[in-house]
Order: structure tokens, then C-alpha cells, then sequence
């Protein structure tokens, strides 16, 4: 046993190693600066290959909830063309101060691309604009603007209430004509009928100068990542501006080292938890005893039949998106779309809490020692997870704007995460696999009834949805954390603990400062 645990935290090192190795090698020139423009503050990334003889440039703008450094690999694509790429942090987002809204975003995209110009750090005739999800409208809209040479709209954000997308749901409307020499292109996976509004876009609104381009077998966001996206952009760069055509498709070292290392991160993040937290406690309550154990935990509480848990979080979730329609007590935390998230932990876990008062009570109290190592273990892992994200894949590391509104977001979450913990019970009774599914079934519920708020009471937090995926990863590695502190410490309070404060600085990396 003693080696597989070597063996493990041996493999975890390494891989933390070699990731960290590979991902600072690049043969290009990255440097950042800060352009002033219309009164925005942008943080901008440029790209190239180190000399000043370059064919031509081009303006790279990211979508919503994402950051300068998730476009990298697309940055790199057109980089090794010999352009030079920009690639600014859109308002509240990356390491570029809020507020956030969609004028905000476009209207300091437009006056960055109109600073270039002043500057001659670009030529108007010999850039192009690009961009992804959000960053394609503004591409498209400060194009029709500019006077700029051509634009490559990748999946961008709808801009007509077209295949089932409301109006209300628009982050932007009013289209301008299609600039001339615009690709588009959209996925085969994409969420809001994107891919059927992007391809009407081109052939209602284009000319001859202007093409659609379908990705098969991509998704919203792996297009970010596609060597037929790179090559498609390359292509059309050239042709438009007129230079010959040559695909040199960028590494994915760094996306590969990155992964590498968060797999490192991950091996070694069980052992550490464990570790941290001491002893574990023994599981030994019964599905009748509710009374604490030898550390002060809770062990004992008993397992609530699955069909009553089901029944009681559903009616909990829909009535809380109802509430939301009209009053949303958190809008306050001024993140977009974070405030009515963490209004709905808050709102559903207070009432799961209490419904289920005799068992929350029985919570209390915990002991102190378990809850402060689970906060400590925690926040070590926050850390540790957004500083290699933050050097690697994407800008993760809070700034003190975000790390402003923890305190909020970390009792929204820690709600609702001790009335899950209520719900699922000890560990005992149910086993670990029983538990963990369980847990996920609760938040599935969760995202439909957020879903059912988006589309049928028009909440407008369509965010939730377009961060799907990333939730659901989360939730995974999260729940197992969780239940590791809980069978540690054997207390729901520490789990929950642990957990809200995992989820909290989630919430913080992935919205939007508004």
C-alpha cells in the first residue's frame, strides 16, 4: 500500500515538473502592456516573432468569461504567419479592472482598435480582426467601423433572435452589415442555435467577399483549440491580405503540459487533504443515531430515503428560480451572472436547511480543529489549482477586486453545501460511489431548474449555461474532496467548509466583474 502511495505522489511531481517545463517554451515574443483608450485600461498581450519586418497584424478578442491567455494557441496560429497579434483583457475580465457589461466590452474594443491606429502600432489596411463567442460580435461590429482589412468571427455571440434564441437573451442586437472579407465559423456543438445564426449571418448579410465555414465534431470551445480553426484562419489572413498561403499550425505542448500538470496537481491533492486533516475518523453511525461522534462530528445522521431527497431538492430548486424572477438578494456581489447564482445557493440551501432543521441542528456544534484545517487545506488548493492555471492555460489568479467579494460568495455556497451534506448523510450507510452519485444527481436538478429559469421565466443568466461543462468538472473533483474531508473529520460542517470555499474562488475566477 506504502508504494502505491509513493508511486502515486512520484508520478504527481513529475508531472507537475514536466508540465511546468514545457509550458514556458514558445518560440515567439510575448510581452504585455496596458493601452489607454476611451477611457479603458487594457491588458494586453503581444504576439510575434521577434522582428519588426512583419506582414501584417491582427486584433484577437475573447468571449465572455474567458481571458487574453485562453487565445493563446489562436494567437500563436497567427503569430506564425509573421503577424503581430494583440490580444487585450476585455473590461472585468483576466487581469483588466471592471466594470463589465456588453457596451462596455464593445465600446473599449472599438476605441483600442481606433488607439492602434493613432499609435501606427497597426495599419488599418493590413489588419485584420478576430475574435471568439462574444469577442466574434465585437469583432464583427468594431470591423464595420474601422475600416479594417478582413475578420475572422469564430462561433460568435448571436446578434438576432433567430432558432429559439429570445431577445432578451441578445448581448447584443442591430446588426451592422457584414463587413467585406469576414470568415465565420461555427461548431458542430454549439449551444443558443449559434451555429444556425452564424450561417444565416454570411448568407443574408454577406457578399462575395465573405464565407461561412462549418467545424465538425467541435464544440463551443474546443474551436479554440482545432488545427482546422488555425488553418482556416491562416488561409483566409493570407488571402486577404495578400500574402502566400502557409500553415504552420502552433504546438499544443502548452495545452498538453498545462493538462499534465493539473493531472499532477489532482494526484496529489487526495494524499495532501488527507494529510492536512490528520487521523481519520471512524464511520461508525447508523442510519437511527444522530448523536456526535468522539471529534464532535456528526457521523450519525441519518441517511434520508433517496425518493424523499429528490422530491424535496426539486420543489426547493424551481421554487428558487421563481424568487429569483422577481428578487435577487445577491445582486449586490456585482459579478455577471455570480450574483444570481450565488443567490440561488443561498435561497435553496436556506430552505433545505430549514425544512431539515432537526438535522442541521444536530450539526452543532463541530469541532473547531477539523473545520480550520478543511478552511486551510482548501484554500491551499485554491491556490495552488488558479497558479498554475493562472501561469499555464488561463488568466486564474484572483485580483483584490474578486478576492472583495469571497466572503459573500463563500456563505452563499457553504448553505448550500451543508444542506447537501444533510441530504446525503453520513458515509456509511450509503458508500462512497452511492454518495457522490447522489450528489451529482442534485446539482443535475439544479441546472435544469436554472435552465427551466433561463428559457421559461426569462432570468437572463445564460452564463450558467455557456459555463456548463466547467461546472460539471468542477462538481466532480470537488464532491470527492468533499467526502474525503468528511470521512477524515466526520464532520458535515468541515466538508461543507472545504467545498464552499473550493466553489467560492471557482465563482470568482469564472464571472465577470460587473
Amino acid at each position: 500500500m506504502k508504494w502505491r502511495k509513493g508511486l502515486r505522489a512520484a508520478l504527481g511531481v513529475a508531472l507537475c515538473i514536466a508540465g511546468f517545463a514545457l509550458a514556458w517554451a514558445t518560440p515567439y515574443r510575448e510581452t504585455t502592456a496596458i493601452v489607454g483608450a476611451g477611457g479603458c485600461r487594457l491588458v494586453t498581450d503581444v504576439i510575434d516573432q521577434g522582428n519588426d519586418d512583419t506582414r501584417g497584424f491582427v486584433v484577437l478578442f475573447h468571449g465572455l468569461a474567458a481571458n487574453k491567455k485562453i487565445m493563446s494557441y489562436l494567437a500563436r496560429g497567427f503569430a506564425s504567419q509573421n503577424l503581430r497579434v494583440f490580444v487585450p483583457d476585455l473590461p472585468g475580465h483576466g487581469r483588466t479592472a471592471g466594470p463589465f457589461s456588453f457596451g462596455r466590452a464593445e465600446s473599449c474594443a472599438d476605441a483600442f482598435v481606433r488607439e492602434l491606429i493613432l499609435r501606427r502600432a497597426i495599419d488599418a489596411k493590413r489588419t485584420m480582426l478576430a475574435g471568439h463567442s462574444m469577442g466574434g460580435a465585437i469583432a464583427i461590429r468594431v470591423a464595420a467601423r474601422a475600416g479594417v482589412a478582413g475578420v475572422v468571427a469564430i462561433s460568435p455571440a448571436p446578434m438576432r433572435a433567430r432558432h429559439g434564441v429570445p431577445p432578451d437573451m441578445l448581448p447584443y442586437t442591430n446588426p451592422p452589415p457584414l463587413p467585406a472579407h469576414t470568415l465565420a465559423m461555427s461548431a458542430a456543438f454549439e449551444p443558443l442555435g449559434i451555429r444556425e445564426i452564424t450561417r444565416d449571418l454570411v448568407k443574408e448579410e454577406g457578399d462575395a467577399t465573405s464565407k461561412y465555414l462549418f467545424v465538425p465534431r467541435a464544440t463551443h470551445v474546443s474551436v479554440l483549440y482545432d488545427p482546422r480553426v488555425v488553418r482556416a484562419s491562416q488561409e483566409w489572413t493570407a488571402e486577404t491580405l495578400q500574402f502566400p498561403v502557409e500553415f504552420n499550425t502552433p504546438s499544443a505542448t502548452p495545452l498538453l503540459s498545462g493538462l499534465a500538470g493539473l493531472a499532477g496537481i489532482l494526484l496529489l491533492a487526495g494524499p495532501f487533504v488527507r494529510e492536512a486533516l490528520g487521523v481519520p475518523h471512524e464511520v461508525t453511525g447508523t442510519a437511527k443515531s444522530v448523536a456526535p461522534d468522539a471529534q464532535g462530528g456528526t457521523t450519525g445522521l441519518p441517511a434520508m430515503p433517496v425518493v424523499r431527497v429528490l422530491v424535496e431538492v426539486t420543489s426547493v430548486f424551481f421554487f428558487t428560480v421563481v424568487v429569483l424572477r422577481f428578487w435577487n438578494p445577491l445582486s449586490l456581489v456585482r459579478l455577471y451572472n455570480g450574483g444570481y447564482f450565488a443567490s440561488f445557493l443561498l435561497i435553496s440551501g436556506s430552505a433545505i436547511l430549514l425544512i431539515d432543521r432537526q438535522s442541521a441542528r444536530a450539526c452543532w456544534p463541530t469541532e473547531v480543529k477539523a473545520a480550520l484545517f478543511a478552511s486551510v487545506a482548501a484554500v491551499a488548493l485554491h491556490l495552488l489549482v488558479t497558479g498554475w492555471f493562472d501561469v499555464t492555460l488561463a488568466e486564474a489568479w484572483l485580483s483584490w477586486a474578486r478576492w472583495a467579494r469571497f466572503p459573500v460568495m463563500l456563505v452563499a455556497a457553504f448553505a448550500y453545501l451543508l444542506a447537501e451534506e444533510i441530504l446525503l448523510g453520513p458515509i456509511a450507510p450509503r458508500g462512497r460511489a452511492a454518495r457522490v452519485w447522489l450528489a451529482l444527481t442534485l446539482r443535475a436538478i439544479a441546472f435544469v431548474a436554472l435552465v427551466f429559469g433561463i428559457f421559461v421565466l426569462h432570468n437572463g443568466a445564460i452564463l450558467i449555461i455557456l459555463l456548463a461543462l466547467y461546472l460539471a468538472l468542477f462538481f466532480v473533483f470537488q464532491r470527492l474532496g468533499m467526502d474525503i474531508v468528511r470521512q477524515q473529520t466526520g464532520s458535515p460542517i468541515a466538508a461543507a467548509l472545504f467545498g464552499a470555499i473550493l466553489l467560492a474562488g471557482f465563482c470568482l475566477v469564472i464571472f465577470p466583474v460587473t
